[in-house]
């Protein structure tokens, strides 16, 4: 698929899009002979992981380590510390859900409190 097709389908930007294939996060699988960059489904999967781990404030450092771990354990060459890296990120990205869930409970809290005034 081309880059704007994949916009469509992740809600995300063409520049964002550009930028995480700038820093190597989401290298085109190839170009066309005009140099459009093509996606596969599995570019997209990627992508929807990179989509998912922003809000929560990982870094791109993060982001590509998680990745790479991921594609080694859904390879056929996963290194022996790939599964507790894993586990690692779950239990920051559980950390980090429950912080935003309690920033929005106090938001929610403020709201009312100024509707109620």
């Amino acid at each position: 698929m081309h880059i704007g097709e994949l916009a469509e389908e992740t809600g995300l930007s063409l520049r964002t899009i550009r930028h995480y294939d700038d820093v190597g996060l989401l290298p085109a699988t190839s170009r066309t002979e005009g140099g459009f960059r093509v996606y596969t489904e599995a570019d997209l999967a990627r992508l929807l992981v990179i989509r998912s781990m922003k809000p929560l404030g990982f870094t791109l450092e993060e982001m590509a380590e998680l990745l790479d771990a991921l594609g080694r354990l859904d390879g056929v060459d996963p290194s022996p510390g790939d599964e507790a890296l894993l586990v690692s990120y779950i239990s920051e990205a559980t950390a980090k859900r429950e912080k935003l869930a309690r920033n929005l409970r106090q938001a929610d809290e403020f709201i009312h409190s100024l509707q109620t005034r």
